[in-house]
């Protein structure tokens, strides 16, 4: 039998503004069918996440998004408000990843996986980048 390495891409939307939740996705891509126009939510256009969200969450294997909530932000600050929800969207997957690729320079802590921050991830790792526009488009809905 072959073995699968289940690649987990994370990451979070609402860490600048002060309003709302700060929203993480967590994505284990399905390499059996691609998704063309993955990059950095931030780097297309509105129309085009809103147009990928329904296709990445039909095509990749495992997704799951995932809250920290604003009374959260104040108790615990920003940061570790962020790690509780990548930490959330990743134990809401269903499947435990092979290793976890997180978008910027910090990991959380007591993660499943072997884990990787890699800085400007949404860009380079297309998990991430299918992570960054499902957290963005959750993220936009809700405010």
């Amino acid at each position: 039998m072959t073995h699968i390495d289940l690649i987990c891409g994370v990451d979070e939307a609402g860490r600048g503004p002060w309003a709302g939740p700060v929203t993480a996705a967590a994505v284990i891509l399905d390499p059996a069918w691609p998704i063309v126009g993955l990059t950095d939510s931030k780097k297309i256009s509105e129309k085009k996440r809103f147009a990928l969200e329904p296709e990445i969450k039909s095509k990749v294997a495992f997704w799951c998004v995932a809250h920290a909530e604003p009374e959260e932000i104040d108790r615990i600050n920003i940061r570790e408000a962020t790690f509780l929800a990548m930490q959330r969207a990743i134990a809401g997957l269903g499947q435990t990843p092979s290793r976890i690729l997180i978008d910027g320079n910090a990991l959380p802590k007591d993660l499943p996986a072997p884990a990787e921050a890699i800085i400007k991830g949404d860009l380079k790792e297309p998990a991430i980048s299918a992570a960054s526009i499902l957290a963005k488009t959750e993220r936009d809905r809700l405010m």
